[in-house]
């Protein structure tokens, strides 16, 4: 469990959205990985951004009122880029970050205006009545990195997913440690249930992308 922190013990990250405003993450020097943002959030926070999620008559976002989920939410940068563009939005974490999460919403509050955002624990593998019915869209960056986490994950995202749902997961393809067999042994298993597509780098945010970067969107298998 992450120790109790000061307000001394922040320091801010911000990302600059496409229309000017700046998210502003608080993140910790004491905690757990969740207490940082992650490259991979970053790419696809700036992905949401990207046109192919905009109308192209009207040029008005298409998250507006779409249904989103964030597992592993950490920081909140993901889930509240999302809630700025107008998605009905929870960020969800294990209980010791909540109060990050909830220093991040309070920080970012007046770039809401359309969307809005709660958060919520969340522990992969257990119940998730609280989060259906099932979401129009599951996001999650880097979650992807303890081996006794793998299977709760997946488990979490077949009872989290309905016909419709999309799951966009962008993850940081590592190679020291365990990372590739932790990664391997994820989608091993997600693909008995799940079908995936690799984003090519050309439809992702030009400047916030990376080869060692991926993005995935994830359904499931009828």
């Amino acid at each position: 469990m992450a120790a109790a922190v000061s307000p001394h013990d922040y320091f801010i990250r911000e990302i600059e959205k496409n229309d000017g405003a700046v998210l502003k993450l608080k993140q910790c020097y004491l905690g757990d990985v969740g207490c940082v943002v992650w490259d991979a959030a970053i790419v696809l926070a700036k992905y949401l951004e990207c046109k192919q999620f905009r109308d192209p008559s009207s040029g008005l976002d298409l998250w507006s009122g779409r249904r989103v989920l964030e597992l592993g939410a950490g920081t909140g940068a993901v889930g509240l880029m999302a809630a700025s563009l107008g998605a009905q939005t929870t960020v969800t974490d294990l209980e010791e970050l909540q109060t990050l999460l909830a220093l991040n919403i309070e920080e970012n509050r007046e770039l809401i205006t359309t969307g809005s955002i709660t958060a919520k624990v969340l522990r992969w593998g257990e119940d998730v009545s609280d989060f259906l019915p099932s979401p129009d869209y599951i996001l999650m960056a880097d979650c992807i990195y303890y081996e006794q986490s793998t299977v709760p994950l997946v488990e979490t995202l077949k009872r989290l997913s309905g016909p419709q749902t999309c799951v966009i997961c962008c993850y940081e393809q590592r190679t020291e440690g365990v990372n590739p067999r932790v990664q391997q042994r994820f989608f091993e298993l997600l693909r008995q249930d799940f079908s995936c597509e690799k984003i090519p780098l050309s439809k992702q945010d030009p400047e916030f992308r990376s080869a060692d970067i991926h993005i995935l969107h994830i359904r499931r298998k009828a």
